[in-house]
């Protein structure tokens, strides 16, 4: 069902609870005044009978009712009788149609006025005193035209009821219609982008709302999720481009040195040094895939249920490093007074190879722009509102203030550091393991002074 049927339908039974409500009150309401009107009327029966009866010394059955039906409106199916103390019906001669049990004549002396149902009628009986004894006068009859009236109000009611139902719907189904205009030009300009038009907006200025209007506030939203996308999709591209360029360059160097070295006959020298060549580029192949895995990995959803002591990976990924260079990794976890007294407060929830992966690139970068002989100090510290800091700080080449904003981007390197092997792909796969962990990774760099990289925990 459409949200425009639904939003109809929901007014529709609304309001049909509604006006179903006001029209049964009404009609409560109308058939308690008319039973109640009833009832004062055969009350003024009973009253005139026992005033014209009793009080003109039992005027005859026949006399009165001449009188009645000169003076007096008769009801429909009307009876009127009139009792003695011992139960026996003294005026107007004993109806076969009525009969008044001996409980009945008993609870009208006790409670003075009774109203009943007898026969179908509605009835009262009340209780008279008079000079001449106790009497007890019933008046009863049909309300004929009450009914008629209640039965006429209800067909009206229903005719209503139906008209509304039926004018509510056009209605709702208007209104419903007017206020998911909108909404219908939105979803018909957001229809048309596709992959190739992320560059397109939704215009605001059509939906015709107010600043403050829901649909505005989904267009914008629609347009920031579009931004977004745009930028993802820009930066998906550039890394496919890059990657591409990347991947193709080791194989290409890998295959022209090969077709070189089977040209012709050569000294086993020059194949020697034509393998190692291409060892070399395939090296640097494999280590730029396995960087490319684990930036995908780090995009995933990747399990972080291990408990990982930061300053036991400080010391693994030391041990990772090539023996020629690992003398050159310093690593300080500060003097004692330093250290928590609690170990527990190393641990970080995680995935250690990932996180192993990240510290591991933060040194190689740190190792490879710095001069021979330079150390690197790898550092952790607990911070006092809580979280770990581990620091990787190095005295190298360091970064341009105009480099250091797009050090993150896959592929990018900065100009002063062209000249050394390298992807491109160590930094912002470092960073997307960070936040994986919930973690930030910073940069702090001075051309000709070094770099300090700040893997922060919470």
């Amino acid at each position: 069902m459409t949200i425009r049927n639904r939003l109809t339908w929901l007014f529709v039974s609304i309001v049909a609870v509604l006006l179903l409500a006001v029209l049964a009150g009404v009609f409560i309401l109308q058939s308690t005044y008319t039973k109640r009107e009833f009832r004062q009327r055969l009350r003024e029966r009973a009253q005139v009978t026992s005033y014209i009866y009793l009080e003109k010394d039992e005027m005859r059955a026949s006399a009165f009712r001449d009188f009645e039906k000169k003076y007096l409106q008769a009801l429909p199916n009307e009876i009127l009788q009139v009792y003695d103390a011992g139960g026996r019906v003294r005026f107007v001669a004993e109806d076969e149609r009525v009969r008044l049990s001996d409980a009945l004549l008993a609870r009208i002396v006790l409670n003075k006025e009774v109203y009943f149902t007898l026969s179908g009628r509605q009835a009262i009986g009340i209780f008279y005193h008079d000079n001449q004894g106790d009497f007890i006068i019933v008046a009863a009859a049909e309300n004929v035209y009450g009914q008629r009236r209640l039965k006429s109000l209800a067909a009206i009611m229903s005719l209503t009821f139906v008209a509304s139902l039926v004018g509510i719907y056009a209605l709702g189904r208007a209104f419903a219609g007017k206020a998911l205009a909108p909404i219908a030009a939105l979803n018909d300009q957001v229809d048309r982008i596709t992959a190739q038009d992320l560059h397109q907006r939704v215009d605001e200025g059509t939906l015709r709302t107010s600043e403050r209007d829901d649909l505005t506030r989904l267009a914008r939203t629609f347009n920031r999720l579009l931004a977004r996308l745009e930028a993802s999709f820009d930066g998906q591209r550039t890394f496919v481009r890059n990657a591409s360029h990347e991947l193709r360059t080791p194989l290409t160097s890998s295959i022209g040195e090969l077709q070189v070295l089977l040209a012709r006959e050569r000294p086993a020298e020059a194949y020697r040094e034509g393998a190692a060549s291409v060892l070399g580029e395939l090296q640097q192949l494999k280590e730029l895939i396995n960087n490319l895995l684990d930036m995908a990995q780090a995009e995933g959803n990747v399990p972080l249920t291990e408990e990982v002591r930061l300053d036991e990976l400080l010391w693994e990924v030391r041990e990772a490093v090539a023996p020629a260079q690992r003398s050159r990794v310093q690593v300080d976890l500060g003097d004692l007074s330093e250290m928590p007294a609690d170990p527990a407060a190393y641990e970080v929830r995680g995935h250690r190879a990932l996180l192993t992966r990240a510290l591991g690139n933060l040194v190689d970068n740190a190792l490879k722009y710095s001069p021979a002989g330079q150390r690197v100090r790898l550092s952790l510290r607990c911070r006092p509102g809580g979280g770990c800091l581990v620091r990787v700080a190095d005295a190298g080449v360091g970064i341009a203030a105009d480099d250091l904003a797009q050090v993150f981007q896959p592929f990018f390197r900065a100009a002063s550091v062209r000249g050394v092997v390298g992807h491109g792909v160590g930094l912002p796969l470092a960073q997307r393991i960070a936040a994986l962990h919930g973690g930030t990774l910073t940069l702090r760099s001075e051309v000709g002074r070094g770099t300090v990289a700040e893997l922060a925990f919470d």
